[in-house]
């Protein structure tokens, strides 16, 4: 791959991990409710689905699901729903607070990392846009007379390099502001329904928008 393609792939690889969707919203809310550095869990979760969706493209699966609306919908509706129970759950969640000399001798309740990183890994794995997405998106940095292995490795860790840095340095980061909410019963709930909310608004627009 050419130093002017692959500054052509930075860029685009930048532009996508900063538009908001549902791995930013998770990023955010397990910065919120875990910490800054344990977030990093559910972002590695993340980048096994991204993984996942460049074999499945370079695979050719992923033209099979952009042409076959069957089952395109079934994903579309399975990650909706997904989306939708992380999103109902999180509001029932009820706030978990420890009196100052608890909050000196223990810590607060930490969930597993291997639950984060599932939940990283089928927040973006059960999205079939993001298949289409980059069954369009490769292709326009893939050469055919060149070794295919090395461009797909190069495309992979760009990818993962630029949304570890965005997710982590900018959407988990961003977050720690508001972690002060965390303290009380009531900013606990405000924080679960608004990002409960985002992730069921997140399930509408997946539905909604074709």
């Amino acid at each position: 791959m050419s130093v002017a393609l692959w500054i052509s792939l930075l860029t685009a690889c930048i532009v996508i991990s900063f538009t908001p969707g549902a791995g930013a919203i998770n990023t955010m809310s397990n910065s919120l409710s875990q910490g800054w550095r344990r977030s990093i869990w559910g972002i590695i979760g993340q980048q096994i689905a991204l993984i996942i969706h460049v074999v499945i493209v370079a695979a050719g699966v992923g033209l099979i699901v952009s042409r076959s609306e069957i089952l395109f919908n079934v994903i579309r509706y399975a990650g909706a729903a997904y989306l939708v129970y992380l999103g109902i759950r999180l509001i029932l969640t009820k706030p978990t607070i420890a009196s100052e000399d608890e909050a000196a001798l223990a810590e607060v309740p930490r969930e597993g990392r291997w639950s984060m990183i599932r939940r990283g890994l089928w927040v973006n794995l059960l999205n079939p846009k993001a298949i289409v997405f980059f069954l369009a998106f490769i292709p326009q940095f893939v050469r055919l007379d060149q070794p295919q292995l090395p461009q797909y490795l190069t495309i992979i860790t760009t990818s993962i390099v630029v949304d570890v840095i965005v997710m982590w340095g900018f959407f988990a980061a961003a977050a720690r502001p508001f972690r002060r909410l965390t303290r009380s019963a009531r900013g606990q709930r405000v924080l679960n329904t608004v990002f409960g909310v985002l992730f069921i608004a997140v399930a509408a627009l997946l539905v909604l928008l074709h």
